[in-house]
């Protein structure tokens, strides 16, 4: 009987601990330790930024702006981890499309395939760095319109013209997700 009281007494004691509310964390401290020169603190930061999903994506966006490579292919890899919770973040991964760094181009795509058919407004930027000097971009590009699906159907012709040319497993693979409905 003791045991069950020092229990309940216990119990009582931890509930105004459970009813505290939990704040959401803050994005501009987790931005802030994702740019840091700690890959701890930044591994971090990017999942619970990529936990986080939409909220963070402001902040994201504005890091793909920022004028430290660092700084963008932290945001751009965050955003591949997010998927299609970071949809509002397309427009600025287009731009990054343009980006001089080729690894930045490359992360940009793999964000965008990530994203699935939600990324559909950078088919044609998408369709424009299939012409990418870097293989890496060309085939984060293939892969990121195949995962877009059937809303990248403009890109089937360049598609098709590079597959002329030779065997591209990638690009016969995001062909075949077009024209089946993007099912996997």
């Amino acid at each position: 009987m003791r045991r069950i009281a020092a229990c309940v007494v216990a119990c009582v004691a931890l509930l105004p601990a459970c009813r505290t509310k939990q704040h959401p964390p803050d994005v501009g401290v987790l931005v802030s330790q994702l740019c840091s020169g700690d890959a701890q603190k930044s591994g971090e930061a990017r999942l619970q930024l990529i936990a986080l999903g939409e909220p963070a994506v402001p902040a994201l966006s504005e890091l793909l702006r920022s004028p430290r490579e660092a700084d963008r292919m932290a945001a751009a890899n965050a955003l591949w981890g997010m998927g299609a919770r970071g949809r509002a973040a397309v427009p600025d991964l287009v731009a990054a499309l343009g980006d001089g760094e080729p690894p930045l181009r490359a992360a940009a795509a793999m964000a965008l395939e990530a994203m699935g058919p939600v990324a559909e407004p950078a088919v044609p930027a998408l369709v424009r760095a299939l012409g990418d000097r870097e293989g890496a971009v060309r085939q984060a590009a293939v892969k990121a319109l195949g995962a877009i699906g059937p809303p990248a159907r403009a890109a089937l012709p360049q598609l098709t013209r590079e597959l002329k040319r030779g065997s591209w497993p990638e690009a016969e693979e995001a062909v075949r997700r077009i024209q089946a409905g993007g099912a996997r």
